[in-house]
């Protein structure tokens, strides 16, 4: 076999249905250890600041524990590190990809002696991509039956809670039990935000931390409790005269209709 047909993969670890840790989030989290910030970490790897902490926070949602502690200090700086958990996280991926490169070596052996039965494919990732900004991974703590519809609460931690409401027959395909993880997926559009208290399921309160607009648009990112964040596109003619700034504290509240569950 040629050095340009070399049967090589791509691993990918999972943490439920949409959760996925390639090698590019990986070597985020070791340039963070190594570089003790976010912005020097994204400056060695050639990210932007954006998206290197887009992703951190996204893997900060997926897990059940942060995997990167950050001060504030925005793109000027501000410490970083990996938590025990990021840490875990990094032996696991760096021990599993151990494991497929012998796999692989010993696999290609027989691929080349035109046995190929397409057993190649199998260490290719399939697991779906989603357009939903906002992927909160939590645990199931209630499940409220009623004809229809059945009304399901996520435990995210520190008494953060998401209330979802689906059919009972996704309810029964999806398994959920209580004990069970779950992810609630939330489009930032059906996110509403505000400067007052709120009441009812999914009033969540919480600091903003990023604000980028656009000409008609703007995207606001909030610090939730128990490490997770929340993203929120909105028209900016409703928040620029309400005080929807970097620093400022509001409620978030999404309708529970507009909650996606996914599980593992």
């Amino acid at each position: 076999m040629s050095a340009e047909g070399d049967l090589s993969a791509s691993l990918v670890l999972r943490r439920g249905a949409l959760a996925r840790v390639g090698l590019e989030r990986i070597a985020l989290l070791e340039a963070v250890g190594e570089r003790g910030s976010i912005a020097a970490a994204a400056k060695q790897l050639g990210l932007s600041y954006k998206g290197a902490w887009d992703a951190i926070q996204a893997l900060n949602n997926l897990f059940d524990a942060p995997l990167i502690a950050a001060s504030s200090g925005g793109r000027a700086g501000g410490a970083a590190v990996i938590t025990p958990r990021g840490h875990a996280v990094i032996k696991a991926f760096r021990q599993v990809e151990r494991e497929i490169g012998a796999v692989l070596t010993r696999l290609e052996v027989g691929l080349s002696s035109g046995g190929d039965t397409g057993l190649g494919d199998l260490f290719w990732s399939l697991g779906l991509r989603t357009s939903a900004r906002n992927a909160l991974r939590g645990v199931v703590t209630r499940i409220a039956l009623g004809a229809v519809t059945v009304e399901v609460a996520l435990a995210l931690g520190d008494g953060v809670e998401i209330v979802s409401v689906i059919t009972r027959r996704s309810c029964d395909e999806l398994g959920l039990a209580i004990g069970k993880p779950a992810i609630a997926l939330i489009k930032s559009s059906f996110v509403s935000l505000g400067r007052e208290a709120a009441s009812g399921p999914n009033a969540l309160a919480g600091v903003v931390v990023d604000r980028e607009d656009g000409e008609t648009t703007s995207e606001i990112r909030l610090t939730l409790a128990a490490g997770k964040t929340l993203v929120a596109t909105t028209p900016r003619s409703g928040i620029d005269g309400a005080g929807i700034v970097v620093g400022a504290s509001v409620v978030a509240v999404i309708e529970p209709a507009n909650v996606i569950l996914a599980v593992e």
